[in-house]
């Protein structure tokens, strides 16, 4: 996140952050954002929560309908950042160039 907040204030970009590990994202949130990007792209597959779930629980966050609560409760599994621009694109990761051509 630190490299992704550098970025955008080099680049003079005004931006809302909102640390979901303070505030639970809400259901409809996750869904907009899974309107805009695969299940499979927005959970971090690589991150120590994830790895520490149970077989049953990996096997749940893989699908909608049953990822969501699991993806409330744990939002660090949320892979980060996650923006959404002004036209409702999201990008996920910090991929300097995916950033750029989207704020241009």
């Amino acid at each position: 996140m630190k490299k992704t907040f550098a970025f955008l204030e080099e680049k003079g970009i005004s931006y809302e952050f909102i640390d979901y590990k303070k505030q639970a994202p809400s259901a409809d949130l996750l869904r907009n954002f899974l309107s805009k990007t695969s299940l499979e792209t927005l959970v971090n597959r690589q991150g120590t929560t994830y790895k520490k779930l149970e077989d049953a629980q990996k096997d749940a966050v893989l699908q909608e309908s049953t990822a969501l609560p699991i993806l409330m409760a744990q939002p660090s599994m949320i892979k980060r950042p996650l923006i959404e621009y002004a036209d409702g694109s999201v990008t996920l990761g910090f991929v300097p160039e995916q950033i750029a051509a989207k704020l241009k």
